[in-house]
């Protein structure tokens, strides 16, 4: 196999380990599983991650990245610090029964038992808070916020997000996406000492 078809194969047997995992959830997913979705033999798919606990690590990672690559595209635009923040907080909610919302709360699960996951989920997690962080810092700088704590902020911030989330993610009409939507909004003000109507 050449590296090029490696890579292809690689990347090919990732998206089809993510299928899976959104349909059977991480604990319920065996390399036989892809290797049947892919077309593949089981001993292709531990050439390429030779443990499931890596597998699913990756196909994980993989998902993430999805999300993390939007965020990027966020964080390094010209765009200003309060403009930044508006779409990091849009970007973060849920649209209805989001795939990759279900990854992220399946990964979080999983991680209390996988080590390898862990330190996958925490290392993306944490990414998630380091570049808010930078969003808050950057507009404390030029004087549109007022926090003498961003990366508490940016915790705060994210861990009430993540916690509606998980709410409009996994049960289905207990919050609307609306109300999540407005309370993300009115804890990010109270924390950068802005007006809620600035964040709409």
């Amino acid at each position: 196999m050449t590296r090029r078809a490696a890579a292809v194969r690689l990347d090919s047997l990732l998206r089809t380990a993510c299928d899976v995992i959104v349909e059977r959830g991480l604990a319920n997913t065996r390399t036989a599983d892809v290797a049947e979705a892919a077309g593949v033999s089981q001993a292709l798919v531990f050439y390429h991650f030779a443990t499931k606990e890596r597998l699913l690590a990756q196909a994980f990672a993989y998902a993430a990245e999805q999300d993390l690559a939007r965020l990027d595209a966020v964080t390094r635009s010209a765009a200003a610090p309060l403009t930044k923040l508006r779409r990091i907080l849009r970007l973060y909610t849920p649209a209805g029964r989001s795939i990759s919302w279900s990854m992220w709360i399946d990964g979080w699960s999983e991680s209390l038992r996988t080590p390898e996951l862990e330190k996958v989920s925490r290392r993306l997690d944490l990414r998630w808070r380091q570049d808010l962080t930078t969003v808050i810092a950057d507009g404390v700088a030029e004087g549109t916020f007022d926090c003498a704590d961003p990366a508490g902020a940016a915790w705060r911030i994210n861990a009430v997000m993540d916690g509606l989330a998980v709410q409009l993610a996994v049960h289905d009409r207990v919050i609307s996406r609306r109300q999540c939507a407005e309370w993300v909004r009115l804890t990010a003000a109270r924390e950068l000492a802005l007006d809620p109507t600035q964040l709409d």
